[in-house]
């Protein structure tokens, strides 16, 4: 799936699920170092989690339909 298909997606079911306490957001974990980054990159797949982490948990009436970089909104 394409990146605006990911972003269109979200936003569209965080529409449909606004009457919920189903809060639907998009993660950008960034450059992660893993086998497939060869070492070419500094952040670790544990610095990487946070953000998802932080999204899994956010109280009811937190941000839906949005997109996150280390817990901070990104412009789509």
């Amino acid at each position: 799936m394409s990146k605006a298909a990911l972003n269109a997606l979200t936003r569209v079911l965080a529409a449909e699920l606004r009457d919920t306490n189903i809060l639907v957001n998009a993660a950008s974990v960034g450059k992660v170092n893993t086998r497939l980054a060869y070492g070419t990159t500094e952040r670790s797949p544990d610095d990487a989690t946070g953000t998802i982490v932080w999204l899994a948990t956010l109280p009811d009436g937190g941000p839906t339909g949005e997109l996150f970089h280390d817990h901070k909104p990104m412009d789509w």
